[in-house]
């Protein structure tokens, strides 16, 4: 790691501060699909079992001088990932063993070789309100412990101190891998989470309120206490004014909401790609088949809100309309899930793309996308523990827009202008803030590729 870390500081890259120690990872829903598969990843290529595929920071490279590119974990001082140490919240008490092959993403055999070490990982009682997530019942929950939001908020801050000290880690970053919550109404939300002032009182005020959902808890619990954190769900979380602000003033890294990791991955990827021809488009539909524990939650419509309206953005912020009304001012999007049990984890995107070209003349493109969802989001989990852990160490606190890559719903302050949802852009902007870091020159203004 000094090797790494000098050669940063012969390119001039910011000193931030040391990688020494361990690194925690906590994870909002640690026993779910997601964070099982993410967790036993890690243990599996801890014993040389597999390769960290889809995992940026640590099979990316950056170029460093002509042709020459080095890999981004050798040109920057993250964590290692012998370094991770594994905690979190459920709502249901099995081990993150048992919690994995019920999730049925692994294989028994991978899952042999590190069954000790998922049943090792500390699962702790979580926060749980069933009215924002009325498909499941939460039977290890930290119900009956609390008397109003600001106390539970407590609870969760002990737990992650208590982390700390119970497993030696110097720092630690949370991850919210939990279920999608029901959908906040925006205008109780503004009510509540306009200011750090307004939020803090009806976390006082309040043992339930309708527009607090767990997933807030969490977030301001891991501002407090000075823990980067990032949502891998389409919940609420830490995407309001008042947490952005209370994370600013902390110097606190966030980044979006909701990860970006199957069909609106390749909806961000393919959109561009038409609006760089200059072709039209009248609809996309998209479906999804889904039979995890998400796709259940997804089943009730105000859970299902939450998820589309992430899923939906995408393509205006893409194709602005307002500036191409020929080619894109009449678009019809729309976005289905289904809930369909034996496919389990191993989801299935299909997407009806109808475009016009010369003349106006019609063409469709279809798409077929048989993915893993958990395989798909579980790098996406190692690279924001790692990058959020770099950004804090360098003193990037508040919202961390170069981390938008990840996500369906990328995060913005306040005066940053339009969110960026184009995959190409997105990429460049994350690499252009790595290269920044390890002390490299701009290639190219992010802004020029719109």
């Amino acid at each position: 790691m000094g090797e790494r870390r000098q050669r940063a500081r012969e390119r001039g890259a910011v000193e931030g501060r040391p990688v020494d120690g361990k690194l925690g990872v906590m994870l909002v829903g640690v026993g779910g699909a997601v964070a099982t598969t993410f967790m036993a990843g890690v243990e599996l290529m801890r014993r040389g079992f597999g390769q960290p595929v889809g995992s940026l920071s640590q099979l990316g490279r950056l170029v460093v001088e002509g042709e020459k590119r080095e890999r981004i974990k050798d040109l920057l001082p993250l964590a290692s990932v012998e370094d991770l140490v594994f905690g979190g919240w459920d709502v249901f008490g099995e081990d993150c063993y048992e919690a994995a092959v019920g999730a049925g993403v692994l294989s028994k055999e991978h899952l042999g070789v590190v069954r000790e070490a998922l049943r090792e990982v500390e699962v702790l009682r979580g926060v749980f309100e069933r009215r924002f997530v009325s498909s499941l019942e939460g039977d290890y929950t930290k119900e009956g412990e609390y008397g109003s939001l600001k106390e539970a908020v407590s609870l969760i801050r002990e737990d992650i101190r208590s982390f700390r000290e119970r497993s030696g880690v110097e720092r630690v970053v949370m991850i919210n891998c939990a279920s999608t919550e029901a959908y906040v109404d925006s205008e109780a939300g503004r009510r509540v989470h306009g200011s750090v002032e307004d939020f803090e009182r009806a976390l006082e005020e309040n043992r339930h309120h309708p527009a607090i959902p767990p997933s807030v808890l969490y977030a301001y619990a891991a501002i407090e206490e000075g823990v980067p954190y990032a949502n891998g769900t389409p919940s609420l979380g830490a995407e309001s004014g008042a947490l952005k602000e209370l994370a600013t003033s902390r110097g606190v890294a966030l980044c979006g909401k909701d990860f970006k990791s199957g069909q609106t991955f390749i909806k961000s990827a393919l959109a561009p790609a038409i609006k760089a021809r200059m072709l039209g488009m009248e609809g996309w539909f998209s479906t999804n088949i889904l039979g995890n524990r998400d796709g259940l939650v997804l089943e009730e419509p105000a859970n299902f809100k939450s998820k589309e309206i992430t899923k939906r953005s995408v393509l205006d912020a893409i194709l602005e309309p307002e500036v191409y009304g020929e080619l894109y001012g009449e678009l019809h999007h729309r976005v289905e899930i289904n809930y369909y049990p034996p496919r389990g984890d191993a989801k299935e995107g299909w997407d009806n793309i109808d475009i016009f070209g010369w003349l106006g003349y019609p063409m469709q493109i279809k798409v077929n996308f048989l993915a893993r969802d958990s395989i798909l989001a579980a790098p996406m989990v190692l690279d924001l523990a790692l990058f959020l852990d770099l950004a804090q160490r360098e003193g990037l606190g508040g919202v961390q827009r170069w981390l938008s890559f990840y996500f369906k719903s990328p995060m913005e302050e306040e005066g940053d202008g339009r969110v960026e949802h184009d995959l190409f852009v997105q990429l460049l902007m994350l690499r252009e803030r790595l290269r920044e870091m390890a002390g490299l020159g701009s290639l190219c203004d992010p802004s020029s590729l719109r």
